[in-house]
């Protein structure tokens, strides 16, 4: 599935799908589950966990901008500063059950 359109309204992120369903994600909520490195950590060859320490509650946080990547994703630009997360249409799609 593939977003139709994409706006910011007010502090949540809304679209809606090629199929006509409508999603709209906090931005508090998709800073928390950003899928980044930074966030949630990545691991080494031996299993050794890098990142993903920080703070797990962004109170406040908004949505800035968006980049596209590619026809797949979008990148969104957080106010404190985060912006390497890239959430995959499935990935969003998925963090709908989360809300």
């Amino acid at each position: 599935m593939k977003p139709k359109d994409i706006q910011l309204i007010g502090t949540e992120l809304a679209i809606v799908w090629d199929d006509g369903s409508e999603s709209y994600f906090p931005a508090e909520f998709l800073r928390k589950h950003s899928p980044s490195a930074q966030n949630i950590g990545e691991k080494d060859i031996f299993g050794t966990q890098y990142g993903g320490d920080g703070p797990k509650e962004f109170p406040g946080v908004t949505i800035k901008g968006w980049d596209f990547q590619g026809n797949y994703a979008i990148r969104p630009m957080f106010s404190d500063g985060h912006g390497s997360g890239l959430f995959s249409w499935d990935f969003l799609k998925g963090l709908e059950a989360r809300l």
